[in-house]
């Protein structure tokens, strides 16, 4: 079973839909005290840093995914839940979870590259774990910021767009993908299998 946090500020329908697609059950929870430890949890996120983090702490769920995933809960974070794992973001002035060690900073392109990035993109990757069968993969990207890990050993994927960064992060049982599994048809559905397979 797949525990989906339901804070307000996520697509939620769209994981859940997925998730059925691959096979796998999944519950939507709204209380911290719902949340089951033997269960794998993914975080959702679309919005501001400050209120998502806002919403998590007000409601509890910061204090319970902190414990959980201390614990060995596998843990994903997407999109904005992924910048929501580390310190802080250049985006708000709240802490994150501080579950990887990272800072969130703001996009600087030069050239033809706009801000958001938005669309289809390679993430170049280990082929292993959370992207095993998934060396040649295309995700879909909306982001105007990305997470640069305190340590290389976080990065579990990196990007090229204007230049390169880190698009998916790494640290024990707790993942983060900066991109949409959820909306990126095969590529997304292998990503989510390999994540329901961790224990």
């Amino acid at each position: 079973m797949i525990s989906v946090v339901d804070y307000g500020m996520g697509n939620i329908g769209s994981i859940k839909n997925m998730l059925k697609k691959i096979g796998e059950d999944s519950q939507l929870i709204d209380k911290p005290d719902n949340l089951n430890p033997s269960n794998s949890i993914i975080l959702p996120g679309v919005g501001a840093f400050d209120n998502a983090m806002r919403r998590l702490n007000d409601s509890g769920f910061s204090e319970k995914l902190q414990e959980l995933a201390s614990n060995g809960t596998p843990l994903l974070g997407i999109c904005l839940g992924m910048q929501l794992l580390g310190n802080a973001s250049e985006e708000g002035e709240l802490d994150g979870l501080k579950l990887i060690p990272g800072k969130t900073c703001k996009f600087m392109l030069e050239g033809d590259f706009k801000i958001p990035h938005m669309g289809w993109n390679k993430v170049i990757n280990s082929n292993t774990g959370l992207f095993e069968n998934l060396e040649e993969s295309k995700f879909y990207f909306v982001h105007s910021y990305h997470f640069v890990p305190e340590k290389e050993e976080y990065i579990l994927g990196e990007t090229n767009y204007g230049r390169k960064f880190v698009s998916s992060i790494n640290k024990g049982n707790v993942f983060g993908a900066q991109f949409h599994p959820e909306k990126s048809h095969k590529y997304g559905m292998q990503l989510l299998k390999n994540y329901c397979a961790i224990q």
